[in-house]
């Protein structure tokens, strides 16, 4: 659905973005993960066309991301990092401006506005202003308004920052409905469990370039046994146990590789500005 090939980016004499490629099939969820200044935020503009590469294409079904009203830009939904949406409009009213943006009207526009804003867990508080809602309210408005006119693309930069676990949980839920609608997902993020939850592939970077990609098993198998941290236990996890652990919203780690031993791995724990 989403194909990247070979982007490049500079700004001056620095290059933000060195040679990245990836792909992001309908019905998953491709983790982007990297170091503060690896490139990533780039890279996501460049995705959704506000950037445009220096070298290197971008297309959406095969159609390319081209100039400000290509059929591609509007296959895109987009969670910027900072909230985007008007405070002193209603919900429903922040749904009606976005999806009017794409072209939509009269019903289909106040169905489509009703539908988004029931996805996220918002439908009884679409005549409210978001000046009232807490900070995980608005992120949920905020990708709401990115799903109104139903992108078969969507690209969400960090959009958990700043909001408390039910929240966040109530993110995850709707993206992974997301996913078994068939959406194309990419999904930045600097929590290494939420990648371990979410993400079907994860794609590193580091100073602007791909340093690894794959599943997170295959990822896992790059770090030496001798570099990863490991949960002691006495026997073997029974799996009934991990179940009802699990079902209370706790995770039990089995022994191995975690995903954020890959990443220390692979990009150094030395401290990033």
């Amino acid at each position: 659905m989403l194909v990247a090939t070979d982007l490049w980016k500079s700004y001056g004499a620095k290059a933000a973005v060195a040679g990245v490629s990836l792909t992001v099939g309908a019905g998953e969820i491709v983790g982007l993960l990297g170091p503060n200044g690896a490139g990533k935020s780039t890279t996501v503009a460049m995705l959704c066309g506000l950037a445009a590469p220096d070298r290197g294409t971008v297309a959406i079904g095969g159609d390319a991301v081209g100039g400000e009203a290509s059929a591609a830009k509007r296959r895109i939904g987009l969670v910027t990092q900072e909230v985007a949406i008007f405070e002193a409009l209603s919900a429903r009213a922040n749904l009606e401006l976005f999806g009017a943006l794409y072209g939509l009207e009269g019903p289909q526009l106040a169905e489509r506005a009703m539908g988004a804003l029931d996805l996220v867990g918002l439908s009884a508080q679409a005549n409210a202003k978001p000046a009232t809602f807490s900070g995980g309210m608005k992120r949920r408005l905020n990708i709401a308004c990115a799903l109104v006119h139903e992108p078969a693309v969507l690209l969400l930069d960090e959009p958990t920052v700043g909001v408390d676990p039910q929240s966040r949980n109530a993110i995850f839920d709707n993206l992974e409905t997301l996913r078994a609608q068939g959406k194309a997902l990419v999904y930045t993020t600097h929590y290494m469990e939420e990648a371990e939850r979410l993400c079907d592939r994860v794609v590193i970077m580091d100073h602007g370039r791909v340093i690894a990609s794959g599943d997170r098993e295959s990822l896992r198998g790059l770090v030496p046994p001798a570099n990863a941290r490991r949960l002691e236990l006495e026997g073997e996890i029974d799996d009934g146990l991990v179940q009802l652990l699990a079902a209370r919203g706790l995770a039990v780690r089995r022994p191995g590789a975690t995903l954020e031993d890959v990443f220390l791995h692979l990009t150094g724990r030395a401290l990033r500005d």
